[in-house]
């Protein structure tokens, strides 16, 4: 099947795009889908990434957001499991450059607004938290951290576990425990087994235990109950140095993520019995109808979601080897 016709000049580059010109720029227009971008004024209000560096282009990043159009334009939702992990794995970077929002609203405005719509069109608009916004619930940004936080080191099949139910993106995505990779991993666990239980909506049940967890991890200190191991800095500076020579990712098998050390085993069984315990003893909150974030909608319309302290350290100072 041919690719789709851009009806906009796409950059080449990627770059950094500040709040303040998306908010001057985004147009009820565009988030509907009816008005390309303003391209010359946004990119006079762009910082271009270096061009010496492969993986600041856009090309493959464009070919990946145009096969996932194609290949789940019936089901739009699970592009998500699928974009996912070869997003993460296209796009290679620090966790510290992907707390820039600068860098994904440019990708949102410039390189890919089409795909916003195409994925968070309602039955009017894409809601502009979708363009520009925290990492849980801009486009792009939330399907990179899914794949970072809950990836088991260079395997992202708990990737696609978390990306199946909307929940797992709108809610747990958000709780500052998910830092600590031997949590979210044990969560993980525990979603499987309600999914595969086949329990009726397990999104109740997934919204519930995250509540669970968060509350108690501020009283229990789950680095302490099951530490995790120190990731392997160096090799994941390699892997996103590779990006240069890199293939493209395969569109039916799941690409390799950095090798920086898979979680423990022993962390993550340790976890996992305290998880079922939690989610045992948390009351069911239960929707009367699909909510709108399972029907692609706004999350800003899903049921509160607990206080989080900062969530995924993008508001605190981030340790070395995150940077």
């Amino acid at each position: 099947m041919p690719p789709r016709a851009v009806p906009f000049e796409v950059p080449p580059l990627l770059g950094l795009l500040p709040d303040a010109a998306v908010a001057k720029y985004l147009s009820r227009g565009m988030q509907s889908g009816q008005e390309n971008p303003p391209q010359v004024a946004l990119r006079k209000a762009s910082t271009l990434l270096p061009e010496e560096e492969t993986r600041w282009h856009t090309a493959s990043i464009r070919e990946l957001l145009e096969r996932a159009m194609t290949r789940f334009d019936d089901n739009r939702t699970a592009a998500d499991g699928w974009l996912a992990p070869r997003l993460h794995a296209t796009l290679r970077m620090t966790r510290a450059e992907a707390g820039d929002g600068k860098l994904w609203n440019h990708l949102a405005m410039l390189v890919a607004p089409d795909y916003v719509v195409w994925r968070h069109k309602g039955t009017e608009i894409a809601p502009s938290s979708r363009f520009s916004g925290p990492h849980y619930t801009q486009c792009f940004s939330r399907l990179w951290w899914a794949a970072e936080l809950f990836r088991d080191g260079p395997d992202y099949r708990p990737v696609e576990v978390a990306c199946s139910i909307q929940d797992i993106l709108n809610t747990t995505l958000r709780l500052d425990v998910i830092d600590h990779r031997p949590t979210a991993q044990a969560l993980l666990a525990v979603f499987k087994g309600l999914i595969s239980s086949g329990v009726p909506r397990p999104g109740d049940h997934i919204n519930a235990l995250s509540s669970a967890v968060n509350t108690a991890g501020s009283t229990l200190v789950y680095d302490v109950l099951a530490p995790d191991n120190q990731p392997l800095v160096e090799d994941l500076h390699d892997w996103i140095a590779d990006a240069a020579t890199a293939p493209a990712v395969h569109w039916d098998r799941l690409p390799e993520g950095p090798d920086d050390g898979r979680v423990s085993r022993t962390a993550i069984d340790t976890l996992v019995p305290l998880f079922e315990k939690l989610l045992a003893e948390a009351p069911i909150r239960r929707r009367g109808s699909m909510s709108r974030a399972e029907d692609g909608g706004d999350p800003a319309q899903e049921p509160a979601v607990p206080t989080q302290r900062e969530g995924v350290s993008l508001a605190k100072d981030l340790p070395t080897w995150m940077t």
